[in-house]
């Protein structure tokens, strides 16, 4: 089965697909490129360190790959003023994290019904009980037009 770039960044955000966000970490060279681009927008303390596949097989694994709320909001806001992609890619991001299912009682769901967030929600994997993080980052397009950004996570 052959997938569009288009449809594997659809599977990635939409339905948090962690093969197709393997597909996307392998096309641009691993995650040690996707940090260094964090850093070059100026976002430090997000880590991407591992593939999901890899985090599968090791769930330890999962601690490597990290975000503080602040980088969240930082790398959000670097998204809403455009910053590091074409305004095609942008727009694309944009309306799959304002079209994403997941996450109903997270952010987009405790606001009210009609109000647009661009969202991506991420959950750690369960280990004995115990899931690491429960995650929701987003922009919140305000009543006035203005927007928001927020990160909540839940250690």
């Amino acid at each position: 089965m052959k997938l569009s770039l288009a449809e594997v960044l659809e599977y990635t955000v939409l339905e948090s697909d962690g093969t197709a966000c393997d597909v996307l970490l392998e096309l641009v060279d691993g995650p040690d490129v996707v940090t260094q681009y964090l850093r070059d927008l100026g976002v430090e303390n997000l880590v991407v360190a591992n593939t999901e596949k890899e985090i599968a097989q090791d769930k330890a694994v999962q601690y490597r790959n990290y975000a503080t709320p602040d980088a969240a909001v930082t790398l959000l806001r670097a998204l809403h003023e455009g910053q590091g992609l074409p305004d095609a890619s942008q727009a694309l991001l944009l309306r799959l994290m304002t079209e994403t299912p997941t996450g109903p009682r997270r952010i987009k769901g405790l606001l009210p019904d009609g109000t647009v967030v661009a969202h991506k929600t991420g959950t750690s994997s369960t280990v004995d009980g115990v899931t690491a993080a429960t995650n929701d980052v987003g922009i919140v397009t305000l009543p006035n037009g203005q927007h928001l950004a927020i990160a909540v996570s839940c250690p």
